[in-house]
C-alpha cells in the first residue's frame, strides 16, 4: 500500500542501520565459531561472492541482495554474517550439548577449501562456548586445564545474570577460547551477551593492528628528528651560511619533510582506525556491566593494562609525525626567507654594479658627443672655408680666412644644437627623461 506522503529516499536506509548490527538469538547450551577477516575497503564483491559459494554447498540459494548483515539456516548451524568497513565477520552457532566446550568447534563442521579461500586475512579467530545454569560449577584447576595453564581472566556480567573466562591467547587449534556461564540470564541477554564478549575481541583486534606500524613509523620519525636538530643547529650558528650551503640545507629540509609526509600518509588513517576501534572496545566493556570474581582479573582490568598503552603510543605517534611536519615546514620557511634575502643581497649589488657601468657609460656618451660636436663643427668649418677660398679666387671681395674664423662658432653651435635635438627626441621615443 502507497504511503500518502512523499518519502526521503535515505529513510529506509537510515531506519535499517539501526539494525545493521543485530544478535543471534541464544540458549545455552550453545558452541559458537567467530571469525574477522580483514578484506580491505568494501565494494570489490569478493566477500560476497564467498558467502554465496558457501551457501551453495548447503543448497541454499543465493541472495539477490545483502545489505550490512545476512543470516542463514545451514542445517543444524546459524550462519551470522556481517559487514564492516575494513573487515568482515563470520559467526557459526549451534545448540546442543557438549563435553568439552573447546574440543570441536563449529567452524570444523564447515567446508575445508572454503575456510582455505576465505577472502582476507585473519585477525581474530574465537571459540565461545555458553554452558547452561545446571552445569557443575568448575573448580579453578578445572577452569586451568580449559585454558591450557594460562592466566585466566573473568568477571560476572550483565550485572551478575552469568559469568565469562578467557585467556585472550590462540591455542593450539588456532582458536582464542571464551567460556560463558548462563547464571540466570532473560529473554534474548545471552545472545546480546556472547555479541558483545565477540565484538570485544574483534575490535581489540583490529586496534592494534596499529601498534606494529607506530612502532615503525617512530624509528623513522627518530632518526627524521635527529637530522631536524642538525639542520637547525646549522642554521642557527653566528657565521654567515654560503650561498650552496643554504641551497643544501634546503634540499635536506625538502627531503625531511617529504619523508615525514609518506610516513604520515601511511599510517595516519591506520592509528584513526585504531583510536576509533578502542573506543567501539571500551563501550562494549561498559555495556558487560561486569563484577568481580574474587582472584581474577576483570576483562576491563586486563584490556586497560595492555591495550590501553598501545592506542596511547599510537596516538603519541600520531602527534609526533604532525609536530615534525610542522617543524619542518617552520624551518623550510626560515631557511627560504635566508636564501630570498641573500638573492635579494646579490640582485642588489648586482643592480648596483650595473647602474655603476651605465653612468661610465653615460659619461663616455657624453664625451663622444663632445668629441662629435668638435669634429662636426671642424669639417663643418673645413668646407666653409673651402667655399670662401672658391668665391675669392673668382674676384669676389672677400676674406676668405676672415669669413672662416667668423663661421667656426656658428658651425659648431649649430652642431651642438643638433646632436641636443636628436638625442632629444631619442629619449623622447623610448620615453626616458634626460
Amino acid at each position: 500500500m502507497p504511503v500518502p506522503f512523499k518519502e526521503h529516499p535515505l529513510r529506509h536506509q537510515a531506519v535499517a542501520e539501526l539494525h545493521a548490527r543485530t544478535y543471534e538469538p541464544l540458549c545455552a547450551p550453545e558452541r559458537i565459531s567467530h571469525i574477522t577477516a580483514v578484506s580491505g575497503e568494501r565494494g570489490s564483491g569478493r566477500n560476497l561472492q564467498h558467502l554465496r559459494l558457501l551457501l551453495e554447498h548447503f543448497g541454499l540459494p543465493a541472495p539477490e541482495k545483502v545489505d550490512q548483515h545476512y543470516r542463514a539456516e545451514l542445517g543444524d548451524i546459524r550462519l551470522l554474517w556481517e559487514r564492516h568497513t575494513e573487515f568482515v565477520t563470520y559467526t557459526f552457532s549451534k545448540h546442543g550439548r557438549f563435553v568439552h566446550p573447546f574440543a570441536y568447534p563449529v567452524l570444523r563442521e564447515l567446508p575445508e577449501e572454503w575456510l582455505a579461500s576465505l577472502p582476507g586475512e585473519v585477525v581474530s579467530a574465537v571459540s565461545l562456548a555458553l554452558e547452561p545454569r545446571d552445569t557443575p560449577e568448575r573448580s579453578p584447576e578445572e577452569l586451568s586445564e580449559l585454558f591450557a595453564g594460562h592466566v585466566v581472566i573473568g568477571s560476572e556480567v550483565v550485572g551478575g545474570a552469568a559469568r565469562a573466562w578467557s585467556d585472550l591467547r590462540i591455542h593450539s587449534d588456532g582458536f582464542s577460547r571464551i567460556l560463558l556461564r548462563d547464571q540466570g540470564l532473560a529473554n534474548n541477554q545471552a545472545g546480546r551477551l556472547a555479541k558483545r564478549v565477540l565484538e570485544v575481541n574483534s575490535y581489540r583486534a583490529m586496534a592494534l593492528l596499529g601498534l606494529p606500524p607506530a612502532r615503525e613509523a617512530n624509528r623513522i620519525l627518530s632518526k627524521a628528528d635527529s637530522r631536524l636538530v642538525v639542520v637547525a643547529t646549522t642554521m642557527s650558528s653566528e657565521e654567515r651560511a654560503e650561498s650552496d650551503a643554504e641551497k643544501a640545507l634546503l634540499a635536506e629540509l625538502t627531503a625531511l619533510a617529504a619523508e615525514i609526509e609518506t610516513v604520515a600518509a601511511r599510517t595516519s588513517y591506520r592509528f584513526e582506525a585504531s583510536k576509533a576501534y578502542y573506543g567501539v572496545v571500551v563501550q562494549r566493556l561498559d555495556q558487560l556491566r561486569q563484577r568481580r570474581i574474587e582472584g581474577l582479573q576483570t576483562f576491563t582490568e586486563f584490556l586497560d593494562a595492555r591495550l590501553a598503552p598501545a592506542i596511547a603510543t599510537c596516538d603519541s605517534t600520531s602527534h609526533r609525525q604532525r609536530d615534525l611536519a610542522e617543524r619542518a615546514a617552520r624551518l623550510t620557511s626560515l631557511l627560504r626567507a635566508r636564501v630570498e634575502v641573500e638573492l635579494q643581497r646579490q640582485n642588489r649589488g648586482l643592480l648596483e654594479s650595473m647602474n655603476q657601468r651605465a653612468k661610465i657609460q653615460l659619461r663616455l656618451q657624453e664625451t663622444v658627443e663632445g668629441l662629435s660636436v668638435i669634429a662636426i663643427g671642424y669639417y663643418g668649418v673645413g668646407l666653409i672655408g673651402y667655399l670662401l677660398k672658391g668665391l675669392e679666387a673668382h674676384g669676389i671681395p672677400i676674406d676668405a680666412s676672415y669669413g672662416t674664423g667668423l663661421a667656426a662658432p656658428l658651425v659648431v653651435g649649430i652642431a651642438w644644437l643638433g646632436i641636443r635635438r636628436m638625442k632629444a627626441r631619442l629619449l623622447k621615443s623610448e620615453g626616458v627623461k634626460e
